[in-house]
């Protein structure tokens, strides 16, 4: 018996459903787009197997481990690494049981819905993972990857991705780029700069991360516009290592627009650690609207990821460190707080600034009118808690009549766990055409625009938006 219904996720009365469905049979075998995510470029540099289902499935997503935490079962005891190197779960058969006694604690939720089209669909399981199970589905699933065509490569060439994008610190040395550029497979995995633990100064080590950026780039960071040259060269960099976009999560959406004087002296300030909170949210702020500029320069599509409160537990930032399952959204304000930023570049048709939020309730009433104006700016698609079906028909009622499709993006799947990718896209092309049906059958749209539609949804909105 299929893991997964043929016709999930589209509407449940018949005439409805028949136009979703027939909506997604036009667009479910194109390419992938993924232009923002956080796989490992080694990868596809080194071509090696993935060591075995734990580490394929369990360690790295947390989206999976943060569920069973919840419920009381240690993170250590899922074999994610500890900061101090203190002693955690190392047989990965005993983290594939552990995950599987406590898979039923992901029934209806965006995860469980991955990872059984993975099961499906990638390694070709029909049944239900539980504790009788477990060593069944990983004996199953370690014997194919030990087979060359589960290898990184040849699954991205399955998955029909056409390029993806990872995405690197600033200090990142790119060789895994180098070396997957350099190699005779002609799979597209581009980078994309990651300047947050240079640009915010309450990042551990930020006055010597900045050095590091002065070292790399022969520029002296100590000052303002030897700071400013630094992540010119560095952007620069990366883009010859194919980036056409840089990324930026900073906890609010404040922007600035400082005069360079008093910008240089703010910057003193955070070298110094001399400034306080506000400060260094200032600082922030004066740094969007300065890669927006350079931006303009150089032609890198902007990305701002504000609003997750980073790391809430202090206990797992400790002892597990940064991306555990602890960030949680916060109310953000866009209307006052990308003022500056706008005011400055917002008119740019030349430029895109794309902006996602965690506060689902400031898209009708701040984001799709801001959109809805400025030529520059673009609204991300639903991000991290709200990549699901529910997220994206919220996202899509609460912007459409405001924004329209157009001053969206598509889709992104913004994901380290690599067989994820096509199920995301998958539960984005059907969760659209739902949509799509929807107001086909009250009239809002002709069947043939609903068809192109859903095309530029899947596909050329994101190609176009980040110039892939």
């Amino acid at each position: 018996m299929p893991l997964t219904d043929p016709d999930r996720l589209f509407p449940v009365e018949p005439s409805v459903r028949k136009h979703a469905r027939d909506l997604y049979e036009g667009i479910a075998a194109l390419p992938i787009i993924s232009p923002h995510g956080h796989c490992d470029p080694s990868w596809f540099a080194k071509n090696d197997p993935f060591p075995d289902p734990a580490q394929l499935l369990v360690v790295p997503d947390h989206y999976v481990f943060r569920m069973l935490v919840s419920q009381g079962v240690p993170m250590g005891d899922l074999g994610v690494p500890r900061a101090d190197s203190a002693v955690i779960e190392t047989d990965p058969r005993q983290i594939w049981r552990r995950f599987a006694q406590n898979y039923h604690l992901l029934r209806g939720t965006p995860s469980a819905m991955w990872l059984d089209h993975s099961f499906e669909h990638v390694f070709g399981i029909d049944e239900r993972l539980n504790a009788d199970t477990a060593d069944s589905y990983y004996d199953h699933i370690d014997a194919q990857l030990a087979q060359d065509s589960f290898r990184p490569r040849a699954l991205f060439d399955r998955f029909g991705i056409e390029v993806l994008a990872t995405t690197e610190s600033a200090l990142d040395d790119l060789n895994w780029h180098k070396m997957t550029a350099d190699s005779d497979w002609n799979g597209r995995v581009v980078t994309t700069y990651r300047p947050d633990n240079v640009v915010d100064p309450d990042f551990e080590g930020f006055a010597e991360n900045v050095a590091q950026l002065g070292g790399l780039t022969g520029e002296d960071t100590s000052t303002w516009d030897g700071y400013l040259r630094a992540h010119r060269a560095r952007r620069a960099f990366f883009k010859a290592h194919g980036a056409t976009a840089s990324d930026h999560g900073h906890a609010t959406a404040r922007t600035e627009d400082l005069p360079q004087a008093q910008a240089a002296a703010l910057f003193a300030k955070t070298l110094a650690g001399t400034c306080t909170t506000d400060e260094a949210d200032a600082f922030r702020g004066q740094m969007l609207t300065e890669m927006a500029r350079m931006s303009l320069d150089d032609g890198l599509v902007l990305q701002i990821h504000p609003g997750s409160f980073r790391n809430h537990s202090a206990d797992v930032f400790a002892n597990f460190g940064r991306d555990k399952g602890f960030d949680i959204p916060t109310q953000t304000n866009y209307v006052q707080a990308l003022k500056p930023l706008l005011d400055a570049v917002g008119m740019e048709p030349s430029l895109t600034i794309i902006i996602f939020t965690l506060d689902e309730t400031s898209y009708s009433r701040e984001l799709a009118p801001l959109a809805g104006a400025y030529p520059a700016l673009r609204l991300g698609p639903p991000w991290w808690f709200h990549d699901s079906y529910e997220g994206i028909k919220r996202f899509r009622e609460a912007t459409t009549e405001t924004a329209g499709f157009y001053n969206t993006v598509g889709f992104n799947d913004d994901t380290r766990a690599f067989c994820s990718i096509p199920a995301r896209h998958d539960v984005a092309r059907r969760s659209d055409c739902a949509y799509l049906a929807n107001l086909v059958v009250t009239g809002r749209i002709n069947l043939a625009d609903a068809h192109e539609v859903a095309h530029d949804l899947a596909y050329g909105l994101a190609k176009h938006a980040y110039k892939l």
